[in-house]
């Protein structure tokens, strides 16, 4: 599935929701279905700054494709979390410092998000295309 196809399925899935309480929840239940990140990964390197919560993000890169870990202290950041970890795994590098993803503007996810949440949304973004620069120069 491409990354346009990932977040098109996440357009569609928010869509059906009638209001921002739905949508919260399935994000804490997107957050829930996270596997628990190993506490090796739970390093400095990989916590994000600029979350007020505290969320962490590791990728391994095989075969020219990243797939990334993460998690986070808090429920609905965790989903977050998920959420870009649903669209952005499995994507090549210049995939993701393509990808203009759209679907966070589409879902209105920034703007139902607190300002410090904005902020760590566009925090572990930049995070994951700064993990596809270095893997892209890497490889």
């Amino acid at each position: 599935m491409t990354l346009d196809e990932k977040e098109q399925e996440i357009i569609d899935t928010f869509s059906a929701f009638d209001d921002w309480m739905d949508r919260y929840q399935y994000l804490v239940d997107l957050g829930n279905t996270l596997a628990p990140l190993p506490e090796a990964d739970k390093t400095d390197q990989n916590l994000i700054q600029g979350c007020q919560s505290r969320v962490w993000l590791a990728a391994d890169y095989t075969d020219g494709h990243i797939t990334f870990r993460g998690e986070s202290d808090a429920v609905i950041v965790k989903g977050i979390v998920a959420l870009l970890i649903e669209v952005l795994s499995g994507a090549t590098p210049d995939e993701i410092l393509a990808s203009d993803l759209h679907f966070i503007d589409r879902i209105g996810l920034k703007e139902h998000l607190s300002p410090t949440r904005s902020n760590g949304l566009l925090a572990m973004v930049k995070q994951m295309r700064l993990y596809a620069l270095a893997f892209k120069n890497k490889g």
